[in-house]
This record gives structure tokens, C-alpha cells and sequence, in this order.
């Protein structure tokens, strides 16, 4: 079922505008109707969460309060596509929580469609949808949405991840001899970090195996046996657990970096976790740094 009501904590987690400024606003300005349940709590609909991240845009934006209560939604939207010409980063992360709202699959090609004719995917990518994404775990853990809206977010965006590795392939390969694995460790499911490594490897050129989510550790072995020189790429989010992560990473070394023909990535949350310093393993704390290695990499071939 689609969520139509929210709360004032809703409101206030979806747009970053303090609860408390959200009642003086209603107070003073009369910005939102909300409705009262029997005790007296607001309760919002989808036009008063709508309403109110157009506002909270174009007052961070620098326009008055005071102008923007007197607007109605024809001329608020007007304001905005005059300032934002339908490619500004933060509108569109507000616009993509609507469709998400919504379920509107249509709203979200659409928005995306526009935001591609001015900006490169890997723009898009890492200025939009990661910002997005961080705020749906955020949005999901504080219990604001409910699992099927992040879903319906999180499986739009790798569709179009898959969509554009398809496009960005090239017909040629560098480093014929190098092949990259991506994998994501057991019982680790998210995967759109490494989708989207997949497609920075693959439109610089390289040859890389993608087998996905939730593989164990000695399965690696399996993949060295038939390939010469490997680096696997893994996006640590919540595994391994912290008990284990080290021994996840020494047993590596142990197992799979044979003869130093193999190497270890280390992208995602717990990168900044590791602690096993030695030439098999890199870790990448940003999206940049991985970037810029693949770049360099790219020009060392």
C-alpha cells in the first residue's frame, strides 16, 4: 500500500527542515494544512510532503518564506524551472522521493532522462543518486518509509546502472592478461556500489567477471584457477561482521593472493575499517579514489 500520511517527524526527516520550523511556518504562513487525528497530532498527505520539499528547496536557495507562502503550486513550480532549468542536484533527488512515494516509474525515467541531457551518468551517479540513496538507509532505519519504497528506488537505479555498462562497453579491451572479478561477500546483498564499479571498469576498458552478491570467500579459488592475473573487487557494507573482518582479509592473502598474481578492492562502508596493510589489498574510501586508480591503471596499459 502507498504511504499517504506522515507524521511531522516524517516531514521533518524527508525535507531537513526542523519540526519545530515546520509549525511556525504552518503558524505564521499558514504553508501546510495538516490534518489532526482525535489527540490532536498532525497528520500530512502527499501534497503537503510535496509542497513542502519544493518549499524547503528554494528557501535554501535564498528566496523569503514570507514569498513563498503566498505562492500556489503552479507558480512554486514555475519559480523552481526558471532557477533549476530541471538538472539542479538537490531538485532532483527531491523529485526522484516523490516518484518513490508514489511508485511513479514514469516520473522517475523522466526526471532521469532530463538530468542525462546535461550531465554524464557518472554525474548523475555520484552528485544524485548516491545522496539519494544514503538518505533512503537513513529514511529506512528511522522507519520514515517503508521497505518497499527503497526497494522500488534501489532497484530503478541498478536497472539503469545494467542499462548504461551495456552502452559504455567498448569493443576493444585493455590489459587482455588482467582480468577484475566483482563479488560482494556471503550473505552481503547490497549490490549497487558494485554494479556501479562494474561500470567504471568496463567503460575504461577492462575485462571483468561479475558474479554478484553473496559468495564465500573459498569460492574465489575456483575463479584463480583459469585466470592469470585477478583483482577482485568486493563492496563491503555490512559484512563481514567486525569480529571477522580482519581474519576475512588475512585469509585472503592466505588463500587467494597466490604467488602476488591476485589482488583485493575494498570499496563500501567498511573500507575505511581496514586495518591489513600490505600490497594485496587497497582500499578505496570514496568513489573518486576508485576512479582515479582505475584511471591510472588505464593510462599505465
Amino acid at each position: 500500500m502507498i504511504k499517504t500520511e506522515f507524521g511531522i517527524k516524517d516531514l521533518e526527516n524527508l525535507s531537513n527542515v526542523k519540526a519545530h520550523t515546520i509549525r511556525i511556518w504552518e503558524k505564521r504562513y499558514n504553508l501546510l494544512q495538516p490534518d489532526r487525528t482525535d489527540t490532536n497530532i498532525r497528520k500530512y498527505n502527499l501534497d503537503n510532503l510535496k509542497k513542502l520539499l519544493n518549499i524547503a528547496y528554494l528557501y535554501n536557495a535564498g528566496y523569503k518564506i514570507s514569498k513563498l507562502a503566498s505562492l500556489d503550486a503552479q507558480e512554486i513550480q514555475s519559480l523552481i524551472q526558471s532557477n533549476v532549468d530541471g538538472v539542479d542536484s538537490q531538485y532532483a533527488v527531491n523529485i526522484f522521493k516523490s516518484a518513490m512515494f508514489e511508485f511513479d516509474a514514469e516520473l522517475f525515467e523522466t526526471t532521469l532522462e532530463k538530468l542525462l541531457k546535461e550531465k554524464s551518468f557518472r554525474e548523475v551517479f555520484t552528485q544524485i543518486f548516491t545522496p539519494l540513496l544514503n538518505e533512503m538507509g537513513i529514511l529506512w532505519h528511522s522507519g520514515t518509509i517503508d521497505p518497499s519504497h527503497e526497494h522500488f528506488i534501489s532497484e530503478k537505479i541498478k536497472h539503469t546502472i545494467i542499462q548504461h555498462t551495456y552502452k559504455a562497453k567498448p569493443h576493444s579491451q585493455k590489459g587482455s592478461n588482467l582480468q577484475f572479478v566483482l563479488y560482494l561477500p556471503y550473505n552481503e546483498i547490497h549490490e549497487i556500489g558494485l554494479l556501479y564499479a562494474n561500470y567504471e571498469l568496463q567503460s575504461a576498458g577492462f575485462n571483468t567477471l561479475y558474479l554478484g552478491p553473496n559468495l564465500a570467500l573459498e569460492s574465489l579459488n575456483y575463479v584463480t584457477k583459469t585466470k592469470t592475473k585477478v583483482i577482485f573487487v568486493a563492496y563491503f557494507t555490512i559484512k563481514p561482521d567486525e569480529d571477522n573482518f580482519n581474519d576475512y582479509l588475512q585469509n585472503f592473502e592466505k588463500e587467494i593472493a597466490l604467488n602476488d598474481a591476485n589482488e583485493l578492492w575494498v570499496l563500501g562502508r567498511k573500507a575505511d575499517k581496514v586495518s591489513v596493510n600490505n600490497k594485496y589489498i587497497k582500499c578505496f574510501k570514496e568513489s573518486n579514489e576508485f576512479i582515479a586508480e582505475i584511471d591510472s591503471l588505464e593510462k599505465s596499459l
